[in-house]
């Protein structure tokens, strides 16, 4: 009797600790199966170079989202960036976005200015408004090869 006993304390602890380590997976993973508290919007630019899936989506500093998938839109031959924001988070038919780098090497992250006009983007809605950021390996080698002083020189005349 005291057997049956013991082994079913066992298994009812193993039972709740398997159940608190499954639950803390989900909420650790940000993994959703009853709902998911996000929406999609979208934003094309010339260039993503350094931006990857899984990467923050911020408004006035505050992460409100992820970067979902990056895309090459044909017809337009631009970067088309899929956004996954976080339901509740207003953002503005007037909205801007742009690519930023946290730090001076750090991980890039898309920044939304979220505007403020009266239409609330609808979800699967498109950011027109997109700033592609200077890319600094380019500007060094304008620098370093002359590029910059011969455009000035130029435009001076």
């Amino acid at each position: 009797m005291k057997k049956y006993s013991m082994e079913s304390v066992v298994g009812i602890f193993v039972i709740i600790g398997l159940l608190s380590v499954g639950y803390m997976t989900i909420k650790l993973g940000k993994v959703s199966f009853l709902g998911d508290d996000y929406y999609s919007l979208y934003a094309n630019f010339a260039s993503v170079s350094g931006l990857r899936v899984g990467n923050l989506v911020e408004i006035d500093g505050i992460e409100v989202g992820r970067v979902e998938r990056l895309t090459l839109d044909q017809g337009k031959q631009l970067a088309l960036i899929t956004l996954k924001i976080q339901k509740g988070i207003k953002v503005y038919e007037d909205a801007s976005t742009t690519i930023k780098t946290a730090g001076l090497i750090g991980d890039k992250f898309v920044k939304i200015d979220p505007g403020g006009s009266g239409e609330v983007l609808k979800p699967e809605g498109t950011i027109t408004e997109t700033t592609t950021p200077a890319d600094i390996e380019d500007l060094i080698s304008k620098y370093a090869f002359g590029d910059v002083e011969k455009k000035q020189s130029k435009e001076s005349k």
